[in-house]
């Protein structure tokens, strides 16, 4: 029996113990070895008919560890455990599930942005009721739960970038959003910028511009007045009138009024904000799976 994608939390985990770079497909194998899966289960597909079922939820497996922080994922299709993810399999030597992760502030924070996305229960208690759940939930429920997945691991690569990879990520997010499709998308980020990392002229000549500025900080930390006063003031220096301030942290209260305050157009894009734009425009990401649901044409059988 192919087991459900919390029966392979732990055993997952506990694969890549060792802390070495370990590829995905490598522990799906090794997890379809572990539980003694026949050919036919091996072979077994999802209705989409793309992918195998154990790859599928070994696949959730990991991607709900990294949520928790047990194992990074470094590269495409590469898994490391974490020093968390040591200290999980003492802790816990005979299981991990939703339950377990719930423990981790970066998997409740996973869990909070797909409730936001969808107002659905987590995948926990679709498994629990799945005769309660219409076709059409289990859908919204699966995409929330990949869209707030996908938005994390968003996060996570660009704070991993170089400061010049980050600023050329926010540079390629507004080209593909339409910015500076009349003119130019130029990258100015270097030591004396004074504080400008971006340029997008609007039209051909260069005489309409937006500046940018980009921050990469850690999730938990939050960019505060002066840092925006800092920036309105690189505006005014570079006799511009409109700029987008872009932060994989959060702004505080502060900086939002801000931002309001002064005499010029500042748009403030935090962490969240960034990755639902990357998800949205299709920058770092590509589609996997497209689904149609089906209903019933009560028109055409009343005509007939």
């Amino acid at each position: 029996m192919i087991p459900n994608y919390q029966s392979c939390m732990r055993p997952a985990l506990a694969h890549v113990a060792d802390g070495q770079l370990h590829r995905s497909r490598e522990v799906k194998e090794a997890l379809a070895d572990q539980f003694e899966l026949s050919d036919a289960e091996r072979a077994e597909l999802l209705p989409s008919g793309r992918q195998r079922v154990i790859d599928s939820r070994v696949g959730w497996a990991l991607t709900y560890l990294s949520q928790a922080g047990l194992v990074n994922r470094p590269s495409r299709g590469i898994v490391q455990i974490t020093a968390e993810g040591k200290a999980a399999l003492q802790s816990y030597p005979e299981r991990i599930d939703n339950r377990v992760l719930e423990q981790y502030p970066s998997y409740r924070e996973f869990l909070d942005r797909s409730r936001a996305a969808k107002s659905v229960e987590s995948a926990s208690s679709v498994e629990q009721a799945p005769a309660e759940v219409s076709p059409e939930d289990l859908l919204a429920t699966a995409v929330a739960e990949n869209t707030a997945a996908v938005q994390g691991e968003l996060l996570k690569r660009a704070l991993a970038l170089d400061p010049r990879g980050f600023e050329l990520l926010v540079l390629r997010l507004l080209a593909a959003m339409g910015y500076g499709k009349s003119g130019a998308v130029e990258h100015s980020g270097q030591s004396g910028d004074g504080g400008i990392d971006g340029i997008i002229s609007q039209d051909p000549l260069g005489l309409d511009r937006i500046y940018l500025q980009a921050k990469q900080y850690a999730t938990d930390r939050t960019v505060g007045r002066p840092t925006l006063q800092a920036f309105a003031g690189a505006l005014m220096s570079a006799q511009g009138d409109r700029g987008v301030f872009l932060t994989t942290a959060s702004f505080t209260r502060e900086a939002i009024v801000e931002a309001r305050r002064v005499n010029l157009r500042i748009e403030l894009i935090d962490g969240k904000r960034l990755a639902e734009l990357m998800l949205r425009h299709g920058v770092g990401v590509q589609a996997k799976t497209s689904v149609t649901l089906y209903d019933l044409d009560e028109d055409f059988f009343e005509e007939l």
